[in-house]
């Protein structure tokens, strides 16, 4: 089977290498495009070509079914217009390709905007912290005035980001120089950030949230239209250097089944909880392999092959998950390129 990753995150390189691990040699051919010559992904990938730089939607789509239909394609796992893709099946089908979409347009699409997805989302399934949207200076005062009666500590992210970029813990108490003197990471003195907000009247939507304070949990997994058919938690530790464990939560788990079926998860996806006051809380459904799948795949579960079967409608026995086992990675360097 000929399987193609179009341009994706450089952490793809991990299902690569699992895929080759469980699948016997000569059965599956991998094939990764990318807009960059030297793509990290492409020293793990048995084939790899260049994608046009310039290309977004309609003609990004015709350009994909272009390349499914001169390299022979059989399964397509996309990831750069993931979403726009999965609203466009038929184009693949035509021509004989099974496309992998972790979700439905309209669900994809929610997961990319926290504010809309955790204000649709029902506590039956999944518990969120305490969040207010806002966009201006005086819904931002009004929302850290209600939380601020409920909650210790607040943050703030963008309602659409990924990596967890522009996250900050709002700091009270010292200014921005304090911080970089004393070396302070993932804070914003909330009084300068206000003073910011004079410049700019409206802003994106910034979600003002509970400060979930414990541990995080990052869980790998693999489905199949909804049905979960395999989960790793790895738990985080709080201490610089501690690696992260492979745990089993009760809790998250029934929320990591109940999630994968309200949203028909299908593939390889990731869900990120982290722990408050009040309980674990759900941060975010990631519909892609997240940066420690490898770590996840340490514990006896090989996530991607477990997906692939999914994906081919092959039965599996489920693995004997190694719980407690402590797991970090370590950087390994490797030649990209030499000069002739």
């Amino acid at each position: 089977m000929r399987i193609w990753f179009n341009k994706t995150f450089s952490t793809i390189h991990a299902v690569f290498r699992n895929l080759r691990q469980s699948v016997p040699s000569g059965e599956i051919t991998l094939i990764c495009t990318h807009t960059h010559a030297h793509a990290a992904a492409f020293l793990a990938a048995d084939e790899s070509y260049l994608e046009p730089t310039e290309l977004t939607g309609q003609e990004y789509l015709e350009w994909c079914v272009g390349f499914c239909r001169l390299h022979n394609i059989r399964l397509f796992w996309p990831g750069k217009e993931a979403a726009f893709i999965s609203k466009h099946h038929e184009f693949f089908q035509a021509i004989g390709v099974q496309v992998l979409s972790v979700a439905d347009v309209d669900t994809l699409t929610l997961l990319h905007d926290k504010a809309d997805f955790y204000s649709e989302l029902s506590a039956e399934v999944a518990q969120t912290m305490g969040f207010i949207a806002v966009n201006d200076r005086d819904a931002f005062d009004s929302a850290v005035a209600e939380l601020s009666t409920k909650h210790q500590r607040l943050c703030v992210k963008p309602a659409v980001s990924v990596f967890g970029l522009g996250f900050r813990v709002l700091d009270t108490e010292r200014d921005s120089i304090t911080q970089i003197l004393k070396g302070v990471e993932y804070q914003i003195p909330m009084q300068e950030l206000r003073q910011g907000m004079v410049n700019t009247p409206e802003f994106a939507t910034l979600l003002v949230m509970e400060h979930l304070g414990g541990p995080e949990w990052s869980v790998d997994c693999a489905g199949r239209h909804g049905e979960l058919l395999c989960a790793v938690q790895r738990k985080k530790s709080q201490l610089a250097g501690g690696g992260q464990m492979i745990d089993n939560n009760a809790e998250i788990d029934g929320m990591v089944t109940r999630l994968t079926a309200h949203y028909r998860l299908n593939g390889l996806f990731n869900i990120q909880f982290k722990e408050g006051v009040h309980g674990v809380r759900l941060l975010e459904i990631n519909p892609r392999p997240s940066g420690g799948f490898g770590m996840a795949c340490l514990s006896g579960a090989n996530l991607a092959h477990i997906a692939l079967q999914g994906i081919k409608g092959e039965s599996f026995q489920p693995p004997t998950i190694r719980y407690g086992l402590r797991v970090t990675e370590i950087n390994t360097p490797v030649v990209m390129q030499e000069l002739l």
